[in-house]
């Protein structure tokens, strides 16, 4: 199964600064270890198939929009081509770094690293050796700093730090700029602004005041440096160089206090103004801000979640608005000034407001805590999830973003899935009820509880849709109930241990139950629900799949074994030892090896392939296995993460943390002024020592197969990942022979023998080419080509189009296409139904997602028609005259204007 990574869902900020991209209709996110593009304007998600080693915490652009430098929490940095969604260079800075910034021409960036600012030029168009050469150090604020800002002519650029202070920097020495440092606040510098095209600038701090600075100088007045004193300060450098190996760029050391003697005749910065954001006894930290130059917009954001608009340089208050209960991390605003993007990483919240007109264009937010299940709707075009948050929520999976989400539930949410329709979603919970939730009215219209309370672990429910059954955690009991009334039919009793999974067989009304009591038990719904039979194992059974055609059972065990079972006979037909192939990592605080707690561990999710040819297998790893169930050999293991960020992805303990105490992962360091909202005890340097600090240990927790076939997705510690079967980049010809090519397949199109040019295209699988060749069928001739196709080929033919109808504007040739081969081969494709239902079900989903499109249009079409039709009849009534209160050439006028 060539599968690739497709996309992340369910996560759309973690850490890190919000862009947006250079036309301003796009946002750039790091989500984890990753970045998401969501395309405003075309309702889209798509998220790089790259990732970082650790967490992402800044993201710098270039001004022209083709290349993005990514940088992760310990200053690792990738260069990235946003054109190629591919990596260029890798380098790595060596300490954390908090922020990187492009010059506006494109030419240099900064970025800024404990307490120095560094200079690099910018990766140009040619190929280079090394992407990142050093240009300038600058020296001067004494804690670490902590944004950048940069002058419209790229001349010079400001920075903020930790130390209070804010220092003006020249890109080039100039004769009357070199450094400049300034002070008046009281707080560490959050961010500071450069006013368009000048050296006037704003600075912001943490206690929420604003410091207006007027420079006596404007930017045509910075002069270069005579010549001859630029060689004298190059001379001196070089003898300091002399002791360095390599050599360091340039180095421009600020001093805090100079002497009158240096700052004469250089630039003069004035404090015109100071305001204050918050009112009396309202002590907010402020958290992020954002600066638009040419609409004098500024934007700032709260640790309470509360952001204001004010328009400087009076700083009058537009609007302010509390968009989250968390701090807002970051905040960016697009090229025009329209639209304002806030992400909140405590609740994973990403919101775009427009605030001209006070509405939101995007509101996405992931599930609070992990994601615990999901379920693929029957067509394959919707992803149900429920999360520990007691969230469930649904998810479109061409644009990746989540339309609903159902808070009914008051704890974790155990278990979700569609019913055969595709519009109903049931969901059980801890909370003790199964909801089912219309996917018309978005509404919850049943909730299905047990007579005494019972936590509830798993669900299923039949292919009719009409039986609904959920597995209790404390009373080892089943509890079936019917969808149309919402009446509980039955309880069955018989499990000695809590209930771990439950599964129906999708042909036959048969209720396969797991529980703790190393038993798996199968009920015939439709016989007065007894017990047909009980599969007996040698260890707690922890999960339990039918295969599509109903036909087998696979059963994951406690001691890591994948059992599959006829259940028809109750005979075991095979048997997979999957424990070594689950390959755990060592969490830090572990006491015993990976090797050693690997003997205790399992798999947890299990599911089979659209086909029921392979299973996929996933549990308390950062590794998914398929195996073939036929030869019971493991075919693949994706690894589903690479981020450190998360606990237990290495398999061996950090040497280099370990100190003769014991691990530094134990040390909890006070998380200082970092997130804003450190309560400083007395006599405590740094933060609150009460605030805890954890690494989310990886895992996955569920694992589905698409209907369709084309996809499956896993539900992990990073997000609901989807891995799509990607064959456009293989060669895979099909019972090929030698006459078989391009230009041949040409020569017989053009001898319109069109059923043997299809033929011979699908023998050479090229995709272009098919669909060169399928379109030059003339339409009133797609009749006679799809009654002369062999068998084997409808099925191809019927997979292409499903696959054409996603990307192809030619809808009515398509769809004849598809009516003419599914009327003439309808009979004999219905006795291969269960071979062919994930191509079936993936054209459904095709046509679906057109005709959702297309009878929108429609309607308001004939909704115009039939009011231009009343209009007009209106208009040609005869009226009386003593009637005609109303001058008769208003009227028209009107009438006109309507049409």
């Amino acid at each position: 199964l060539p599968s690739q990574f497709s996309g992340l869902l369910g996560t759309v900020y973690r850490r890190g600064n919000l862009s947006f991209t250079r036309d301003g209709s796009a946002l750039i996110s790091p989500v984890g270890n990753r970045i998401s593009v969501f395309d405003l304007k075309n309702n889209k998600c798509e998220t790089f198939p790259l990732a970082t080693r650790l967490n992402i915490v800044c993201v710098g652009l270039s001004p022209d929009g083709s290349l993005a430098i990514l940088i992760d929490e310990e200053g690792a940095a990738l260069l990235v081509s946003l054109i190629g969604k591919c990596v260029i260079h890798h380098f790595y800075f060596h300490k954390p770094v908090h922020s990187v910034s492009f010059s506006p021409d494109g030419k240099k960036f900064v970025i800024t690293k404990d307490n120095v600012a560094l200079m690099y030029h910018a990766p140009g168009k040619k190929r280079e050796f090394n992407a990142f050469v050093l240009d300038k150090t600058y020296y001067g604020p004494y804690d670490e700093t902590t944004c950048i800002d940069w002058t419209d002519d790229s001349k010079c650029f400001a920075v903020g730090s930790k130390d209070m202070s804010t220092w003006v920097f020249g890109a080039e020495r100039w004769a009357n700029l070199i450094y400049y440092s300034l002070g008046g606040h009281k707080d560490i510098i959050v961010a500071c602004f450069f006013e368009e095209n000048s050296l006037d600038l704003y600075t912001i701090s943490q206690d929420a005041a604003l410091c207006v600075w007027q420079c006596d100088t404007e930017l045509d007045g910075l002069k270069p440096m005579p010549p001859k004193d630029a060689a004298r300060e190059k001379n001196a450098e070089k003898n300091d160089e002399e002791f360095f190996e390599e050599p360091k760029g340039e180095e421009i050391r600020g001093k805090a206090n100079p002497n009158e003697q240096e700052t004469r005749d250089k630039v003069k910065y004035s404090r015109v103004a100071k305001y204050f954001f918050n009112k009396e006894g309202d002590f907010n930290n402020l958290t992020s801000a954002a600066y638009h130059k040419k609409t004098h917009l500024l934007v700032t954001g709260f640790a309470s979640g509360i952001f204001h608009l004010h328009e400087l340089p009076d700083f009058n208050l537009i609007h302010s608005l509390s968009i989250s209960d968390q701090r807002i991390a970051s905040i960016s605003i697009n090229c025009t000034g329209d639209w304002i993007a806030f992400g909140c990483s405590g609740l994973g919240q990403l919101l775009v407001w427009e605030w001209q007109s006070e509405s939101y264009v995007l509101k996405q937010q992931g599930h609070f805590n992990s994601m615990v299940s999901l379920a693929y709707s029957p067509d394959g075009q919707y992803i149900v999830t429920g999360g520990e948050d007691g969230k469930v929520k649904v998810w479109n999976t061409s644009s990746s973003f989540c339309f609903v989400t159902f808070t009914e539930h008051t704890s974790g949410v155990t278990a979700v899935t569609f019913t055969s329709n595709g519009y109903v979603i049931l969901s059980a919970s801890l909370d003790g009820t199964v909801r089912a939730f219309d996917l018309h009215r978005y509404r919850n219209f049943r909730t299905f509880t047990s007579p005494r309370p019972s936590q509830f672990s798993c669900l299923a429910v039949d292919s009719s849709g009409e039986i609904v059954s959920a597995g209790s955690q404390d009373s080892f009991e089943i509890f079936i109930w019917s969808m149309q009334s919402g009446r509980l039919l039955d309880v069955l009793s018989g499990h000695e241990g809590p209930i771990s999974s439950l599964s129906f067989n999708p042909m036959k009304c048969v209720l396969a139950s797991a529980s703790w009591d190393k038993t798996v038990k199968l009920w015939d719904m439709l016989d007065s629900w007894r017990t047909k039979e009980t599969l007996i194992l040698n260890s707690d059974v922890l999960v339990v799949a039918f295969r599509p055609d109903g036909k087998e059972l696979a059963v994951a065990a406690l001691n890591g074994q994948i059992t599959f079972w006829d259940h028809e006979n109750g005979v075991q037909t095979g048997s997979i030892e999957g424990r070594h192939d689950l390959q755990m990592g060592r969490k830090e605080l572990d006491k015993i090896t990976a090797k050693q707690a690997a003997k205790g561990k399992s798999f947890t999710t299990l599911c089979y392939s659209a086909d029921g040819q392979s299973v996929l297998a996933g549990g308390l790893s950062k590794f998914v296995c398929i195996y073939n169930v036929k030869e019971q050999i493991l075919m693949k293991k994706f690894e589903i993460s690479c981020n450190f960020s998360l606990d237990a992805m290495e398999e061996y303990l950090d040497r280099r943390k370990m100190t003769e105490f014991g691990s530094m992962a134990l040390i909890d360091e006070g998380a200082g002024g970092e997130d804003g909202v450190a309560i400083p005890l007395p006599g405590v340097e740094r933060g609150d020592m009460s605030y805890r600090h954890f690494k989310p240990e990886i895992r996955v927790t569920c694992l589905r197969f698409s209907p369709t076939g084309r996809s499956w997705a896993a539900t992990t510690t990073e997000g609901l990942l989807i891995y799509s079967l990607d064959s456009g980049l293989i060669f895979d010809p099909f019972e090929l022979d030698i006459d078989v090519t391009p230009s041949n397949i040409h020569k017989t199109l053009h001898q319109k023998e069109y059923t043997m040019a299809i033929i011979m295209a699908f023998k050479l699988n090229e995709k272009k080419l098919i669909q060169e060749v399928v379109e030059a069928v003339p339409s009133n001739e797609i009749d006679v080509v799809c009654s002369s196709l062999p068998d084997l080929y409808v099925e191809k033919v019927l997979e292409f189009l499903a696959s054409a109808f996603e990307i192809s504007c030619h809808l009515e040739f398509y769809l004849i296409w598809a009516h003419k081969l599914l009327m003439l081969h309808g009979q004999k494709l219905k006795t291969r139904s269960v071979k062919l239902l994930p191509v079936i079900q993936f054209l459904q989903k095709s046509i679906q997602h057109h005709f959702e499109d297309v009878s929108k249009l429609c309607e308001w079409n004939i909704y115009n028609i039939k009011y231009a039709l009343a209009v007009s009849q209106q208009r040609g009534m005869k009226r009386l005259a003593e009637e005609t209160l109303v001058d008769e050439d208003d009227l028209d006028s009107d009438s006109d204007y309507l049409m």
